[in-house]
């Protein structure tokens, strides 16, 4: 999934011979799952068609203040325009454009909405060489990025004029790659690597049977994605489950055991600086496993059990700059459980919650933590979905790794 994903992206096509680049761009758009809209000059309809734009945006297309072939059309607001977008993409930007940009000019429908806009913009220029490299065409660039809009170069090549040089709007593909990389720069999770683990572990009784519990990964799937929405690259370790996840940051390694998950989360763990250990690990396996069904022949069936290994606290042991982030589901004296586990197992944060809480706990959308970190703090948070729960501990592991 691209870090577009979700956005809404308003897009502003000016009277250039690049327009037809356009159809092409809104694709991109669209395939990285944003929604889009499209504003066009007057003049931009002689380069590229509204029909064309609005069947894959599918959106109407706007380019005057009113429709006037409707007397009683309601007027296209330029301002709701402006604050529905996450961001604001002027592309081809012609001289002229850039210019009434630069100077506050209010003369058409786009450039209404570009000075109402209250989200990041992005303009992308094209024009021929004389008039990229004239002075006035660089005090607009100037003058644009000093208002924080933010330019992406045109290209080299050859140029409707027959001239080679710069002047050619940067490729569709590049413009999709410069603004994922502009916004995933200013991410405040950007250069992180996250390690999660989630969901159960299973420990073999014999091919068949296993014990397990019902842990259902929730919780775990949305932290990792959470954070991949927020920059980090996530690795997430996960045991069997029936929960997915599409994202370009989110690497996921399925598991089976709690040696399975031990084994890949030391294989990690040393190149990540924040650990969540969510997952509901087995503490118990079978010492023996058959290689063959047990047969169901005598009234009861009595199974050896050992410790399986302490994955929480082992990386405990082991950490150096990591954040390490473990879960306790209790049932009594939480607190004061989750307490002693944070400090035994030389926690940074630990989650809590309860069994006796409505709402939370496995195979439920919703959960009810309480937060407790190392430094004795101590948040106890409503009950809420787990996507909102991901977004509150995300939240504590910034503030506690930037104190």
């Amino acid at each position: 999934m691209s870090i577009l994903s979700g956005k809404k992206i308003l897009l502003g096509i000016t009277a250039g011979i690049a327009a037809y680049k356009t159809a092409s761009l809104v694709r991109l758009f669209i395939k990285s799952g944003a929604q889009v809209k499209v504003i066009m000059t007057p003049a931009a309809k002689d380069f590229i068609t509204p029909l064309t734009l609005s069947t894959l945006s599918k959106n109407p297309v706007h380019s005057s203040f009113v429709n006037e072939d409707d007397e009683n059309a309601v007027w296209n607001n330029h301002v709701d325009l402006g604050l529905w977008a996450d961001l604001f993409l002027i592309a081809p930007a012609t001289a002229n454009t850039l210019s009434k940009m630069a100077n506050g000019t209010s003369d058409n429908l786009l450039l209404a909405t570009y000075l109402s806009a209250k989200c990041p913009v992005y303009f992308a220029p094209a024009m021929d060489l004389d008039m990229h490299k004239h002075e006035s065409t660089s005090n607009s660039f100037d003058k644009l990025q000093s208002f924080g809009n933010i330019m992406i170069p045109a290209a080299s090549g050859e140029l409707a004029s027959g001239l080679v040089g710069e002047g050619r709007m940067a490729e569709p593909e590049d413009i999709v790659a410069f603004i994922e990389k502009d916004i995933l720069e200013q991410l405040p999770l950007n250069g992180k690597k996250y390690l999660i683990t989630a969901g159960p572990t299973y420990e073999a009784i014999d091919p068949v049977r296993f014990i397990g519990n019902h842990s259902s990964g929730k919780m775990g799937f949305e932290i990792a994605r959470k954070a991949a929405d927020l920059g980090a690259e996530v690795i997430l370790v996960t045991g069997p489950t029936h929960q997915t996840i599409s994202h370009s940051h989110v690497t996921i390694i399925p598991t089976v055991s709690a040696e399975d998950m031990y084994q890949v989360c030391h294989e990690h763990f040393k190149d990540c600086q924040v650990a969540i250990l969510s997952a509901a690990v087995s503490d118990y396996r079978p010492k023996q496993v058959s290689s063959k069904k047990i047969k169901k022949a005598e009234s009861t069936l009595s199974l050896e059990l050992e410790k399986t290994k302490d994955i929480l606290a082992s990386l405990g042991e082991i950490k150096n700059q990591q954040v390490l982030v473990g879960f306790a589901l209790e049932t009594n004296d939480e607190i004061e459980n989750a307490k002693g586990k944070l400090k035994k197992k030389n926690l940074d944060l630990i989650v809590l919650n309860s069994l006796k809480d409505e709402g939370a706990g496995f195979g439920v959308s919703t959960n009810k933590v309480t937060i407790i970190n190392k430094n004795g703090n101590i948040n106890e948070y409503e009950l809420k979905s787990k996507a909102d729960v991901a977004k509150d501990l995300l939240n504590e592991i910034m503030t506690y790794d930037n104190a």
